[in-house]
């Protein structure tokens, strides 16, 4: 077995049994992550919804069909890429994680990005992206301020390319992000093309 499949199952096997958090006590399944240990994108979403609980896998739902829909309207299929959550378990009521929450949770995160080693890291929303941009030291005041922009880094030692978007939930609600969400994904292909 390759190092990075036994790295990512022996973290898969953690997270499945972790109680360092409340979050588990609600949730039906961890929902670790999942995808191409190989891959050059990362996306990190913010936390497990019902649809992602009741399965055990990440973007599951009407925002993961809709995921998929933009990954395919740039040539990706979700085989290729590696998708994660800022936590692991659903909060109750869908409600955002809370700070302790996220401090239990995000070695796991850590651990997956270094594991993969990404080339992109697209964060989905503002949990996922306050949570990177803390870890290469920039500002957060909000995913509308930063979306769409590319943020050359350095994390965990590697150089890394963060594309902050809005949260595919977020179009969902307000079909306007939609659109935005495509152009993103249009820069996202530019910078796979440049690779």
């Amino acid at each position: 077995m390759d190092a990075k499949k036994k790295l990512m199952e022996e973290l898969i096997a953690e997270v499945n049994v972790c109680r360092r958090c409340q979050l588990w006590r609600h949730a039906k399944n961890a929902v670790p992550g999942e995808g191409s240990l190989d891959a050059q994108v990362m996306f990190i979403g913010e936390a497990p919804g019902y649809w992602e609980d009741l399965k055990g896998r990440p973007f599951v739902g009407a925002a993961g069909r809709l995921l998929d829909e933009l990954l395919s309207s740039i040539g990706l299929r979700r085989e290729e890429i590696y998708i994660a959550n800022v936590v692991k378990h659903r909060p109750p009521g869908n409600r955002d994680p809370k700070p302790d929450e996220v401090e239990a949770c995000t070695p796991y995160l850590d651990r997956q990005i270094k594991i993969i080693q990404p080339k992109v890291l697209v964060t989905l929303g503002r949990h996922s992206t306050g949570y990177v941009f803390s870890r290469v030291g920039l500002k957060f005041r909000g995913v509308t301020e930063v979306r769409g922009r590319v943020y050359l880094k350095r994390l965990f030692g590697m150089p890394i390319q963060i594309l902050p978007m809005f949260h595919p939930a977020a179009a969902l609600y307000n079909p306007n992000y939609k659109a935005v969400l495509a152009e993103d994904f249009k820069r996202l292909r530019a910078i796979l093309e440049s690779l």
